[in-house]
């Protein structure tokens, strides 16, 4: 389909599966030209790419291992030569790996970090080269960052200082563009978790039970309405950072 040079478009990183799928879908059924950033999810990610065309609009997936530098560079490079008014970035592409804090390696604080913190950083900062006036950064946070949770050290160690960079960038970055991050509770399970764990989570939490998508991505439309927002963290988590 021909691109319609007057249309805007949203970046999701982490597009093919999980939550970044349905921030994805989200944004294209708003209107937004979709880059879907991926690495290892490529036939999660083409069939994605397939249902938002088949809505008629306009969608590019993209391949980057965001904890290189370079192909960071390469994926922004691309993004900013296409005919379209950037908009929207949502930092969600993560990792989140089991690890103890007493035996933890270089390569496991590396692996998360680089991926969690340092590509956010870096997307944020091409993206802002760009980004209309009123443009939007929303980085992908967790509950975990406020817990700890000693069978994922580093990874809310990541999350926390994740937190940290957005009103750092919501600082630095205003007026013309606007950061804000969403730390869900639990949404889906992890690929290779316990299913009676699960269980046991969601008991605990005051409405003792996990969020639907729709309630995580709503936040999306809410910060895209109301512009007097920036630097704030959002917990759409059922009451779990009560506990």
């Amino acid at each position: 389909m021909p691109i319609n040079k007057k249309k805007k478009i949203a970046v999701v990183t982490g597009a093919g599966h999980r939550l970044g799928k349905e921030f994805a879908l989200t944004l294209s059924r708003m209107g937004y030209a979709i880059l879907l950033h991926y690495n290892t999810s490529e036939i999660q990610t083409q069939k994605l790419a397939e249902l938002i065309t088949a809505e008629g609009v306009d969608v590019f997936p993209y391949k980057a291992d965001l904890t290189d530098h370079k192909q960071i560079k390469e994926m922004w490079k691309f993004i900013h030569s296409l005919p379209f008014d950037l908009e929207i970035l949502i930092n969600s592409a993560a990792i989140m790996k089991h690890n103890d804090i007493r035996t933890l390696s270089y390569s496991d604080f590396d692996e998360t970090f680089d991926l969690n913190l340092r590509a956010p950083l870096f997307c944020s900062q091409e993206a802002s080269k760009t980004m209309v006036a009123g443009g939007l950064i929303i980085n992908i946070s967790d509950i975990g960052a406020g817990k700890n949770w000693l069978g994922y050290p580093i990874y809310s160690i990541s999350k926390s200082s994740l937190e940290v960079l957005t009103r750092i960038l919501a600082k630095a970055l205003a007026p013309k563009i606007r950061v804000n991050a969403i730390a869900p509770g639990l949404v889906m399970p992890p690929e290779s978790g316990d299913d009676k764990n699960w269980e046991k989570l969601k008991d605990k939490i005051p409405l003792k039970r996990s969020a639907n998508p729709v309630e995580i991505t709503s936040m999306v439309e809410y910060l895209l309405l109301n512009k007097y927002i920036t630097g704030q963290i959002f917990a759409v988590d059922g009451g779990y950072s009560l506990l």
